[in-house]
């Protein structure tokens, strides 16, 4: 684990982008706006855990799995599976209104007729990770629904679209998405930023199981709890822009 410090634009961001470059592996890149996010995007689709999901319910209803998806066949035809309708306003930013016609569910009302475990696909994707665990108890992609949730994210619900999550929670969001690698290496950027002192202890417990497994992480950082964790430190300084 080495931290990367210094105070603003002494260049932590442009040695490692500099090293990224020098660098003979690939290196994951976590920033806060790595991920492209759409009013489409949410958790469940960027892990594939929808994926899943409509497999699950097409398996056991005996339908086309293309009903189940708001990106196809299952779409709401009023917002067209985006479960808000979006006005642009030429004078000012563009307006957001809950769909009549789905209340934000997202899916066509005869997809909503389909059951599994008693709830609809349109119930079962707004549940919270957390209670997803509990009711996909024993499915294959728990392990990823799990992941979510060891990166403090078992409050998220999983059709919640990722425009609407914070820059760290989507940081989190791919980090997930790689927390069962071994002997790779992370540039993940300001980690801490916006967190509670109880999230970054959750969260600095997470970056040192990713090092026992092997895994090298470079954290570009303000934060004392990280940089009194690191194995190196690299501080630069002493000043920004040209004493940098």
């Amino acid at each position: 684990l080495t931290v990367i410090a210094g105070v603003a634009g002494s260049g932590k961001s442009s040695l490692m982008q500099a090293f990224v470059k020098a660098c003979d592996e690939p290196v994951i890149e976590i920033g806060q706006k790595d991920i492209g996010v759409s009013l489409r995007s949410t958790p469940a689709t960027y892990l594939g855990i929808q994926e899943a999901i409509r497999d699950l319910f097409a398996r056991q209803t005996g339908t086309e799995k293309s009903l189940f998806s708001f990106n196809a066949q299952g779409a709401c035809p009023a917002c067209g599976g985006k479960g808000v309708i979006v006005s642009d306003m030429a004078f000012m930013d563009r307006i957001e209104t809950v769909c009549d016609l789905c209340h934000g569910a997202r899916y066509h009302e005869k997809v909503l007729s389909y059951r599994v475990g008693g709830k609809s696909i349109a119930e079962v994707m707004a549940l919270s990770v957390d209670e997803a665990i509990d009711f996909f108890a024993g499915e294959k992609f728990i392990a990823k629904l799990r992941a979510l949730s060891q990166v403090g994210l078992g409050y998220v619900c999983l059709n919640q679209a990722l425009s609407t999550l914070s820059g760290g929670e989507l940081q989190r969001v791919k980090l997930a998405s790689n927390l069962g690698a071994k002997g790779r290496i992370f540039l993940i950027d300001e980690p801490s930023s916006g967190l509670h002192l109880h999230d970054i202890h959750y969260l600095a417990a997470l970056f040192d199981r990713l090092v026992d497994q092997g895994n090298t992480l470079f954290l570009i950082e303000h934060s004392l709890e990280f940089i009194k964790r690191a194995d190196y430190l690299i501080e630069l300084g002493p000043g920004g822009g040209n004493e940098g």
